[in-house]
């Protein structure tokens, strides 16, 4: 999808794998594709009007979150920080995002039938919840429900987005634990979103904290 990026391919054209050969995770991490889940990407073509290409990220998990919940609603999925998508506490996809020029490939991994269980956080599946789902027929959800959070995004702006992303995210006041890229952790207390969407911790002595790029992880 990068290389039909580059090479001008139209925003909103989307490319579903049945397995990824040759698929990484954020921050280079080793994937694993059994067959029946969800491996899809799309590119965003930038507008000179849009807001930031990081925000980006928000509209993505608003909309699988959205889909999720047209086929399973309890337990209800939650959203965390920046784009991971929750049932009962167990990640249930992924969403990867990179820049090739004015495009953004956006990346999903939603396990779908099959979660992996030799990973550094809990897992789970549709299918571990009772949800039975082809691939396909998920995704023409998912791209249809990306498509109009895009037209929204460009529309009205972030906050539209972001709100839609708070309200569907674990509450103000969650413990949570961010591993930064420089190999440190920070303990904190979720307290909002800022303007572009970077995560603002409360700390134990009362200041705060912007997190613009981490790991996140539910105390």
């Amino acid at each position: 999808m990068l290389a039909l990026a580059r090479d001008g391919a139209a925003g909103g054209l989307w490319l579903r794998a049945e397995r990824q050969l040759a698929g990484r995770g954020r921050q280079g991490r080793a994937w694993v594709s059994p067959t029946g889940n969800l491996y899809a990407s799309t590119i965003a073509r930038l507008h000179p009007a849009d807001p930031p290409a990081a925000t980006l990220a928000l509209v993505a998990a608003v909309a699988l979150e959205e889909t999720v919940r047209q086929f399973l609603r309890y337990p209800a999925p939650i959203l965390k920080w920046p784009n991971d998508l929750l049932l009962d506490g167990a990640k249930l996809s992924g969403i990867l995002l990179e820049r090739a020029e004015d495009a953004v490939v956006i990346g999903f991994g939603v396990n779908l039938a099959h979660y992996p269980t030799d990973t550094d956080r809990v897992a789970t599946s549709l299918s571990a919840h009772g949800v039975a789902v082809e691939p396909g027929a998920f995704l023409e959800i998912l791209a249809e429900t990306f498509a109009r959070w895009l037209s929204r995004w460009r529309s009205e702006g972030v906050v539209v987005v972001r709100d839609r992303w708070v309200e569907r995210a674990h509450p103000a006041g969650t413990a949570l634990t961010a591993r930064l890229p420089d190999g440190s952790s920070i303990d904190g207390l979720f307290e909002r979103l800022d303007a572009d969407g970077a995560l603002i911790l409360r700390l134990a002595d009362g200041t705060r904290r912007v997190i613009h790029a981490g790991d996140v992880f539910l105390i």
